[in-house]
């Protein structure tokens, strides 16, 4: 289990938004295609209107949500 993975989740649970889960490490057609975009292997990764975010950067999360924070 991805610590960083289960924080992004459980905020963006808390913050009223739907996402879809994909566990990279159990489908590699999703892990080659978030290679192929991102050209990293690290999670959690996010997309968000066709930007991808690597990692749990809460700032940039909230600021392409438009969360208030």
């Amino acid at each position: 289990m991805c610590p960083y993975c289960e924080t992004l989740k459980m905020f963006l649970r808390d913050n009223g938004i739907e996402f879809e889960a994909i566990d990279v490490s159990k489908d590699d057609k999703a892990r080659e295609e978030m290679v192929e975009k991102t050209g990293q292997m690290g999670v959690p990764v996010i997309s968000i209107d066709e930007q991808f975010i690597v990692g749990f950067n809460r700032a940039k999360i909230v600021e392409l949500l438009g969360i208030k924070d």
